[in-house]
């Protein structure tokens, strides 16, 4: 190539990374799941099993992921047959909060998958530690739901460890969550990514057969196999292989 030829492809290169420079740096997949859908943008149902306390909270959750240019989220009313056992519902995502148990975990996001496809999920709030001094707070219920609800979207962590600078996204781990408790910028472009193609059938809204619930304080028997852990031990994923490419992914945050 000759050299007007190269600094013109330089130039050319520079034009795009700066048109472009969120959606080249996103990366916080959760291991490419995302709901199976034939067009965008697409509406999640989130059902509201949670107490007064925790209602405000989901409304906050809910317009802070409705901001993607992907995808909306809409409250409903639950459809869990108890806030302790929280059961998904096929086509949609569960919010339950409960006093769990002093059992080490503030918030669990669970996915149920075909293939890649989530087809429900359940995100479940442990009130045995939100309602101490340290975490009974809005900024602590509002990083939390937010990153719950996040990886029933398909979302990881931008960073687990919490003691690094806060980005401002509630993807990120923090020991100070004060500008840690809604999405960042860069949190919609890695939906965008997610969600850049469409699929030929949809896992949105429908009725599926209802996985059952379980009583989590005895965590390690319902979550399965752990696949992955920070180093510092605040966070966990598990995976438990319901067999036909059916499978339970939870992510767990403990306190």
């Amino acid at each position: 190539m000759r050299p007007s030829h190269r600094r013109l492809a330089a130039f050319a290169a520079l034009v795009l990374a700066i048109a472009v420079p969120s959606l080249a740096s996103a990366s916080n997949s959760w291991g490419g799941y995302h709901w199976a859908r034939t067009s965008n943008p697409f509406t999640l149902k989130l059902g509201n099993n949670l107490n007064p306390t925790w209602s405000p909270i989901l409304a906050t959750t809910s317009n802070d992921w409705s901001t993607s240019t992907v995808l909306d989220t809409t409250i409903v009313a639950g459809q869990a047959s108890t806030r302790k056992k929280c059961n998904p519902t096929g086509g949609r995502v569960e919010v339950c909060n409960n006093t769990y148990g002093n059992n080490g975990w503030l918030g669990v996001a669970q996915i149920w998958a075909s293939g890649t496809h989530i087809t429900q999920g359940t995100v479940r709030l442990n009130d045995s530690y939100f309602n101490t001094s340290a975490y009974n707070t809005s900024a602590w219920r509002n990083l939390v739901s937010c990153q719950e609800v996040g990886h029933t979207l398909g979302l990881d962590h931008q960073d687990t460890n919490f003691n690094n600078a806060n980005l401002g996204s509630c993807m990120d781990y923090t020991n100070n969550p004060s500008t840690n408790q809604h999405p960042n910028q860069h949190d919609y472009d890695e939906l965008g990514l997610i969600y850049n193609h469409t699929d030929s059938t949809s896992t949105i809204g429908s009725a599926l057969p209802n996985a059952s619930g379980a009583d989590i304080g005895s965590w390690n028997a319902e979550f399965g196999r752990m696949v992955a852990r920070s180093s510092d031990g605040r966070t966990s994923t598990f995976v438990r292989d319901l067999g036909a490419g059916q499978r339970i992914i939870t992510h767990v945050i403990w306190a």
